[in-house]
Order: structure tokens, then C-alpha cells, then sequence
């Protein structure tokens, strides 16, 4: 008993009982209207249930009418998941028939629990002063006590209320149900809500590499600099005035790309400046230079005219490179290759193996599985392994989104060599590819780009 008088209790009862009860209102305003209340409860109940058909089936066209019910729903009905009810407008007719039938199971369920709640609160009010009547008790023609059982009137009150909120629980529990049912997310709602929390975590992983990338580079480049100049502090100031500017210059550069990642976090329509290209090739190399490592570029002429998002990416890829050689092997000689040609932009990059390492550097890190993923979403193909006693990283990148481009060969040999076949290709998918125009979130091109297996080795 306790643990039923606890469940009816419960303010999401209560809360459903108003909401079921706005429903049988409405019923009975639409009933003062057209065709009036009858002296015959029956006849008033029937009149309840037509009379407000035409208005609710009006009411089911209207867009809006959706969004206002599945706003109610969530408030009153107190569902488990608030995503469980959709709050959009109808957009399609299966919406709309919903809708509809929502709307009059709504009023049916309203217009019965009101009556009951009506009449049992007047039967309760007639129990408890029974003992002060001389006639018998009857209720809508039926005794309910007689003349001598007059005294247990106020004892079944108690009983009656626990009753009628044991009713008022069981249909909000059902109309609840049915509300998830009608005002649920419909399956293209459902998809569109997938695609929406895929986009959003496609983004933040867009940031996550951006950030690892531009930071990363920055701290490994000012961490060189830095002890470099300290060590000929004494012996050569001119050095540390070139160390000393070169740390400014990525200090600046790692800056601009935290406000401009911090721009898209805020949704600002305006970044600060835009993500590098190839065209700040020659800064980022000549940077390297200047902490030590020496490297031998051969860059094709054509890079001015390749795609601006494939020129971004193509950038963010070498610095990654460049990255790892300033970490893992300084000082080592660097030979960078970056081929243009009608199809696609070919990146090839050769360093030494780390003299201390037994093995080459964790292909599982952020870095170059970022890089990995910026290749991929392009359309073209990456490979990233030791061969010999150097560390090879080669990249295909097309120049026009959605293109075939073949496989980076899996023995290490140059990009421009024979390609290979292309085995374990998936087809192809949609994805958003988030390089976006001036740093905002808001403006990306959706384009269709094969994902591809990688070559043994690889």
C-alpha cells in the first residue's frame, strides 16, 4: 500500500492530470459553441468527442501545431528522454497524420479523465456529508449507500481519491507512451540528428588535429630555438637574434590559429586570418633551416594554382612532417619533394631514421594519423614508413574533389613511380570536409570521396 500511495503521488501524476485536463477543456469549450451542453451526461460525453474533430483536424495542417504539442508533451508529460519528443514542426504529411491522431487521442483521453475527475470529487463531497443527510446516497441513479450505512460515507472517501489518481497515473502513463510514439522523432528527424552529431564530432576532431598541428609545431620549433640560442649565447649574438625572431614568428602564427580555432568554437562569422596554404611553404622550411636542420626542397613552380583546401591540408601535412623531423631526428638532413601535375598534388618527404631509436617513430600518434585522415577526406592516399635507414612520408592529394586517385605504392618508391592497384577500396561515401573558408564552421563544401585501404607496410 505505502508503495502505491508514493506512485500516485508523484508530481509527474498530477503534472499529467493537467495536461489531460487542458484536453477535455478544450472539448467542452468547443461544445459550448456547437451544439451546446445537454441535460444528459451521455449525451454531453458524445457531444465532447465530435464536436472538436473539425478544429483538431484543421489544427493538424499547421506546422506549428507540432511544435507547440511537443513542447506541452516535454513540460507535463515529464517523459524519461526529452529527446524521446521532438519539438520540430510537421514537415512531411506522415507528420501531420501523427499529428492529427495525437490531437484527438489527447481529447478523447482529456474529456474522459476530466468527467471522472468531476464526478468523483463530487461523489467524495457527497461521501463525507452523508452522515449528516437523512436520505439514502445515490449517484447518476444508482444507490451508493442506504439510509442505514450512512456513517461509512467519509470513510470511503479516502479510497475513492486513491482510486481516481491510480486511473489519472495509468492513463498519463499510457499517454506518455503514446506521445513518444506521435511526437517522436520521425526517421528522416532521426537521421538528420545522426548526421548532425557526425558532423559535430567530425569538426572537433578537425580541431583537434588544427590545433595539435599549429601549436605543436610552434612549441616543438621555440623549444629548438631556444636552447640553440641559449647555447651561443656568448659566442654568437646574431644567431640568437634570428633565434629570437623566428620563435616571435611561430609564437604569432601559433596565436592566430588559437583565435581562429577559438572563432569556430564560438561560431564567430568572421575568423582572425586564414589557415596557412602553400603559398607560407618557403616561412615554415626556412624556420626549420634556422634550428639546425638542413633541407633540400624541389617545390613545383604550379603550387600557386592548386585548390585552396587542397593547398591548406597540403600544408598542415608537411608541417606535421617537418614537426616530427625537428622532434625526432634535429639536425638531420631533410629532402622534401612537392610535385603538381593535372590530376593531383604529389608530397614526398625524406628524413633519417632517430639515431637512438630501435624503430621508427609511433605511426599510431595524433600527428600523423591526422595527417592520414586530412588525406583521406580529400579523396587521395598517404603512407607514412621506414625504409632503409630514412623515414619516408608520401602523399597523393586530387585536385579536384571526388577524383580517383591511385594508391601511394606500398614499397616506399618515389609518388611519380608506378602506382599501386588500389586493392580494399571501399566505395565511396559523403563526408564534410571541414576546411573552411576564413575560419568559419558555417561554410563547408560537402564533398563525395572514396576511403581506400593502405598498402602493406603502411
Amino acid at each position: 500500500m505505502p508503495i502505491f500511495v508514493s506512485a500516485v503521488l508523484r508530481p509527474a501524476v498530477f503534472t499529467r492530470w493537467l495536461h489531460l485536463a487542458m484536453g477535455g477543456v478544450f472539448a467542452g469549450m468547443c461544445v459550448m459553441v456547437v451544439p451546446g451542453f445537454d441535460e444528459s451526461l451521455p449525451r454531453t460525453l458524445v457531444s465532447c468527442l465530435i464536436s472538436p474533430l473539425p478544429v483538431l483536424a484543421v489544427a493538424a495542417l499547421v506546422p506549428a501545431t507540432r511544435h507547440a504539442e511537443g513542447v506541452q508533451a516535454r513540460w507535463l508529460l515529464r517523459p524519461a528522454e526529452s529527446g524521446a519528443i521532438s519539438l520540430s514542426p510537421s514537415r512531411a504529411r506522415s507528420d501531420r497524420l501523427r499529428t492529427g491522431l495525437w490531437l484527438f487521442i489527447r481529447v478523447w483521453l482529456g474529456v474522459a479523465v476530466l468527467a471522472l475527475t468531476v464526478n468523483s470529487v463530487l461523489l467524495a463531497g457527497r461521501l463525507a456529508l452523508a452522515p449528516f443527510r437523512p436520505e439514502p446516497l445515490q449517484a447518476t441513479g444508482i444507490r451508493v449507500l442506504s439510509a442505514d450505512g450512512r456513517l461509512l460515507g467519509p470513510f470511503l472517501v479516502p479510497p475513492l481519491i486513491l482510486a481516481l489518481l491510480g486511473v489519472i497515473a495509468a492513463v498519463g502513463v499510457f499517454q506518455a507512451r503514446a506521445a513518444r510514439a506521435l511526437l517522436g522523432p520521425s526517421a528522416a528527424e532521426r537521421l538528420a540528428e545522426v548526421e548532425y552529431r557526425a558532423e559535430q564530432l567530425l569538426e572537433r576532431n578537425r580541431l583537434a588535429a588544427e590545433l595539435h598541428d599549429s601549436i605543436g609545431h610552434a612549441l616543438t620549433l621555440t623549444i629548438l630555438q631556444a636552447g640553440a640560442a641559449r647555447g651561443l649565447a656568448a659566442t654568437d649574438p646574431e644567431f640568437v637574434h634570428r633565434a629570437l625572431t623566428v620563435i616571435e614568428d611561430a609564437g604569432r602564427r601559433a596565436l592566430g590559429d588559437l583565435e581562429r580555432t577559438l572563432a569556430v568554437l564560438r561560431d564567430a562569422d568572421d575568423g582572425p586570418r586564414a589557415r596557412p596554404t602553400l603559398a607560407e611553404l618557403d616561412t615554415l622550411l626556412d624556420n626549420a633551416r634556422t634550428a639546425g636542420t638542413p633541407i633540400l626542397a624541389a617545390i613545383s613552380p604550379r603550387i600557386d594554382g592548386v585548390p585552396g583546401v587542397v593547398s591548406r591540408e597540403a600544408y598542415r601535412i608537411l608541417q606535421e612532417a617537418v614537426t616530427n623531423v625537428l622532434r625526432h631526428a634535429p639536425g638531420g638532413p631533410v629532402t622534401i619533394d612537392v610535385v603538381v601535375d593535372d590530376v593531383c598534388l604529389e608530397l614526398r618527404v625524406v628524413s633519417l631514421l632517430p639515431a637512438r631509436s630501435a624503430g621508427p617513430p609511433r605511426q599510431g600518434g595524433k600527428g600523423l594519423r591526422g595527417a592520414r585522415e586530412r588525406a583521406i577526406l580529400l579523396g587521395g592516399d598517404f603512407s607514412a614508413k621506414p625504409q632503409n635507414d630514412n623515414w619516408i612520408l608520401e602523399a597523393r592529394l586530387p585536385l579536384v574533389l571526388g577524383s580517383d586517385v591511385q594508391a601511394v605504392p606500398g614499397d616506399g618508391a618515389s609518388p611519380s613511380g608506378s602506382r599501386g592497384s588500389g586493392a580494399g577500396r571501399a566505395p565511396p561515401i559523403d563526408v564534410d570536409l571541414l576546411g573552411c573558408v576564413g575560419g568559419s564552421s558555417s561554410r563547408c563544401a560537402r564533398v563525395s570521396c572514396p576511403v581506400r585501404g593502405f598498402g602493406p607496410g603502411e
